[in-house]
């Protein structure tokens, strides 16, 4: 898997951090807050990928989002000030909750030490990566973001969201590596999608908000892990083999 290998590009939400059940945690209150509706936690993660990736290509896919749910749960507020809510209710979320998914710090800090560049390739903006970054302290207390990636890709890097492969061109690019010589770690279709769709091998990490589409994930990643202690045991078995 890591055979020539320079690079290792990781998705953030739903790979490296436990937060999709979270985002959708958010959602739940959004959706209740502007519409006063009720709705299943699976729904609100489908609802939302299937959203995002229709509007993958418009300016700013989240508000359009949030123009949907305007529009789907007719509120009287308008888009702007449903995603301003959003990341409103979200902020307590960012900094207290959401962490790295178990033993994720432990195959950072592996990886680096054997002299891979590291690096995240996310649709989460700049605002989210940046809470954390500097107050998230589960997360700065495991592995502080900017001591182990080199690049840190948020959406605002790219015109074109995941599935697109404009991310992993422009990775490509900046970091002049050709495609074998990258392996991307995903959890989500659309991740996989992208990664295919850019020729570098994907590496599935194992969420269970994925799980409807599982089989066309499976069916499109070259490696699978079903947690982070799995992916750790392969690649020292890899890594330290004689």
């Amino acid at each position: 898997m890591l055979e020539n290998k320079k690079v290792i590009i990781f998705d953030l939400d739903g790979t490296l951090i436990d937060s999709i059940g979270v985002w959708n945690d958010i959602d739940k209150t959004l959706i209740k807050r502007i519409g006063n509706k009720e709705i299943d936690d699976i729904d609100i993660g489908k609802q939302r990928d299937f959203k995002l990736k229709e509007y993958s290509k418009s300016e700013d896919a989240y508000l359009e989002y949030c123009g949907f749910l305007k529009e789907k749960y007719d509120s009287k507020m308008s888009k702007q000030e449903i995603k301003k809510l959003r990341y409103e209710i979200a902020n307590e979320y960012l900094r207290t909750i959401i962490d790295y998914k178990p033993n994720a710090e432990d195959v950072l800090k592996y990886l680096k030490e054997k002299g891979f560049i590291l690096v995240i390739a996310s649709t989460t903006n700049d605002y989210t990566i940046d809470i954390y970054r500097k107050y998230n302290q589960q997360m700065i207390k495991k592995a502080r973001i900017d001591d182990i990636f080199t690049r840190v890709y948020s959406k605002g890097a790219v015109k074109e969201l995941k599935p697109n492969p404009e991310i992993h061109y422009k990775i490509l690019n900046e970091l002049d590596v050709k495609v074998n010589e990258c392996l991307i770690v995903e959890d989500s279709l659309i991740g996989v999608e992208a990664g295919n769709n850019a020729n570098i091998d994907v590496a599935v990490m194992y969420d269970k908000y994925s799980d409807g589409n599982r089989k066309e994930i499976n069916q499109l990643a070259q490696y699978y892990f079903k947690d982070f202690k799995d992916m750790l045991n392969y690649i020292k078995k890899e890594l330290e083999k004689e």
